[in-house]
């Protein structure tokens, strides 16, 4: 079973349908126990990082979030359910993250008006790492990105793709051992982005 955490961010319901398209079945729920039994947990959302923190607190989710990456869950974060699970975010005058994952995560500052912040649309990724989650998928495909916000990794290591916008060079896929994360949205990323679901669904957790 793939459950996909509630922490009153957003966008679970066009993760779960695309779940259900490729005939995979997927839970939205906020019950750590349902949290800590999944075979796959999905981490996603729209939002704010301060406000997701504060409903991850409330909901009491922090410590079934920890176990499911210690135990050793194949656990996949979107957008901001990556964003947060960094040690820091410059979002909402700063905010200390779940830091599953060690770095900070940065607004996007260009002098050019052209680059506009939010990023919304299509960009593509160059693939740095082997990972099983991008299976048939080429270096330079495209996903949907919808951000103002970017990761910084602490550890290269730990960027399997990257992706260029308003002057800098960003990490928009993340990873390590049985945790994968991507800045874009795989779920409104057309036959590419199910692709990389799928895969994800298979997962055992271990990476190349």
């Amino acid at each position: 079973m793939i459950i996909i955490v509630d922490y009153k961010a957003g966008n679970l319901t066009s993760v779960k349908l695309a779940f259900e398209y490729l005939g995979i079945k997927a839970k939205i729920t906020n019950r750590p126990e349902e949290i800590l039994a999944a075979g796959h947990v999905v981490f996603p959302g729209v939002g704010s990082a301060g406000a997701a923190l504060r409903n991850v607190n409330e909901l009491k989710l922090k410590d079934a979030l920890e176990k499911v990456v210690e135990h050793g869950t194949p656990f996949l974060g979107i957008c901001l359910g990556t964003q947060i699970i960094f040690d820091f975010s410059e979002e909402d005058g700063g905010t200390q993250g779940l830091s599953l994952l060690s770095g900070k995560v940065k607004r996007f500052a260009s002098a050019n008006f052209m680059d506009k912040v939010p990023q919304i649309g299509w960009n593509a990724v160059s693939i740095r790492k082997k990972h099983p989650v991008l299976e048939g998928i080429e270096d330079g495909s495209e996903f949907y990105f919808v951000h103002s916000y970017y990761p910084v990794p602490a550890f290269r290591e730990e960027i399997i793709g990257e992706t260029g916008y308003a002057g800098v060079t960003f990490a928009s896929i993340v990873g390590r051992k049985n945790l994968i994360a991507t800045q874009f949205h795989p779920e409104k990323s057309g036959r590419i982005g199910l692709q990389l679901l799928k895969n994800f669904s298979k997962w055992e957790g271990q990476a190349c």
